[in-house]
């Protein structure tokens, strides 16, 4: 099997150096490394690295278009570097559709342990193959597992590895409602603790989605002082 491609966009050359470093020896990953935010989106469409490490301050381009501006074409995992400790910060990261976020400083084995993690994520969540939705859960929904892909009314969702374990997740159990912890260890393998808004934001971020090719129609309901529910049925 071919190594997996990890993309360092870093304007730091001891932290990207470091990075390469250990993503090499420790994690068996290939590396190829930018130094400038406005190069990032085009690299990633010509060349399809496996995870994107995207520092939040580079020239050119911040981190955080670059993250979106990825997203405009790819699924690609992301996981955003930054110094800013500032919760908004990191939420801005997750509503441009990055799937995790790491605090300067790091230990560079933490960080090939969380690369490792989300590319668990996105390989497949749960044994499964092809699962169709239907009357006992979501009309119009196909899951396949294996090849990472959901699409609705046969128009395909690009989904983050983060959005779909959600909604993976969700179509388990329809009409179950879902705590935001449980939803939270469905989202990060390593059951770390994360704020609840990072699971809001990801909800957000998946309705709309299923909003934009259903519009007026309510899959996934919010239940007050608890989580989340898939609604049953929903033809």
């Amino acid at each position: 099997m071919d190594k997996r491609t990890i993309l360092i966009a870093e304007d730091e050359p001891k932290i990207a150096a470091l990075l390469e470093e250990y993503l090499r020896a420790v994690g068996g990953f290939d590396t190829a490394t930018l130094h400038r935010g406005d190069e990032v989106p085009r690299w990633v469409e010509q060349h399809a690295p496996d995870l994107v490490l995207l520092d939040v301050m580079l020239p050119g381009m911040d981190g955080l278009e670059a993250c979106k501006e990825i997203r405009r074409h790819s699924r690609v995992p992301i996981i955003m570097l930054t110094a800013r400790t500032e919760e908004i910060d990191r939420l801005l990261g997750l509503e441009f559709g990055a799937d995790d976020y790491i605090c300067k400083p790091f230990s560079p084995r933490e960080v090939v342990a969380r690369v490792r993690a989300v590319l668990r994520r996105s390989d497949g969540l749960a044994p499964g193959g092809l699962l169709l939705a239907g009357a006992e859960g979501v009309a119009g929904l196909v899951i396949d597992r294996e090849g990472h892909r959901a699409t609705l009314h046969g128009k395909a969702l690009t989904l983050t590895p983060v959005e779909f374990a959600l909604l993976c997740t969700l179509l388990e159990q329809p009409g179950r409602v879902f705590s935001r912890n449980q939803l939270m260890n469905a989202m990060y393998a390593d059951y770390r603790v994360v704020n609840d808004r990072a699971v809001d934001t990801h909800i957000k971020n998946l309705r709309r989605k299923l909003s934009d090719i259903d519009p007026g129609r309510t899959i996934i309901e919010s239940v007050y002082g608890i989580g989340y529910q898939l609604l049953q049925g929903n033809a």
